[in-house]
């Protein structure tokens, strides 16, 4: 899976250096990173079904249920930030057998960060720079949280920092090492958040939805 990925990095980082030079147009980048997606997307499939080429697939743009025991759930999350030659999106790609998450991934091209996870093995980040276990943060005093959120009314939230990225994935994974308190954000499609529910969870976390939100946070919190 993580070779799937990092098969796309040189073709994602061109296209990325392509719409940093079509900012006068947002339709024309908008158009660009749509076909640049759904290229990826195709990509990464047609690598992952030679290995398991029975496995069911749940994109927000394909939908296919196969044998009925395993299923790959894959998105590009961020693509607005892509659009407008902002670096901070991510692939997320996760495995699913039995209708549980075994294995996940979010990957981050531009500057070749991945975040991972399997069931019941813990959470990590590899990078160029270093690879270590990773853990969501002990934070528990209101003046010293930070929270992402999307597309929720922050006047809800009372800590003291809000952040907003546009790439719920990397929010996600921004809980699981640390880096967030919290992230609160409307309901979003599965395949955008599947990866990141497993290592949020396997980084000793929380996440679930409450009042028809989706809360993930450190668990020493209330949100």
């Amino acid at each position: 899976m993580f070779a799937a990925l990092t098969r796309t990095a040189t073709g994602l980082r061109r296209d990325f250096a392509e719409v940093e030079n079509l900012q006068q147009s947002l339709k024309g980048a908008r158009d660009f990173v749509a076909k640049a997606a759904s290229r990826i997307e195709e990509m990464i499939l047609h690598d992952l079904v030679l290995v398991r080429p029975n496995a069911g697939i749940l994109t927000p743009n394909v939908s296919r249920e196969g044998d009925g025991i395993s299923e790959f759930v894959l998105s590009m999350s961020g693509a607005s930030n892509f659009v407008r030659g902002v670096a901070h999106f991510a692939i997320s790609l996760a495995m699913r057998q039995n209708d549980e998450t075994k294995i996940a991934l979010i990957y981050s091209p531009i500057d070749d960060r991945l975040y991972y996870a399997e069931a019941n093995n813990g959470a990590f980040l590899y990078s160029a720079f270093h690879s270590n276990r990773i853990s969501v943060s002990k934070q528990k005093e209101e003046r010293d949280l930070m929270i992402g959120y999307n597309g929720v009314d922050a006047s809800r939230l009372t800590p003291h920092a809000l952040r907003i990225t546009g790439c719920p994935a990397l929010d996600l994974a921004f809980v699981a090492s640390g880096k967030f308190d919290a992230f609160v954000s409307e309901p979003l499609d599965y395949a955008e958040i599947c990866a990141g529910e497993l290592i949020v969870t396997e980084a000793n976390g929380k996440i679930a939805e409450s009042d028809g939100r989706l809360v993930a946070h450190n668990g020493h919190i209330d949100i």
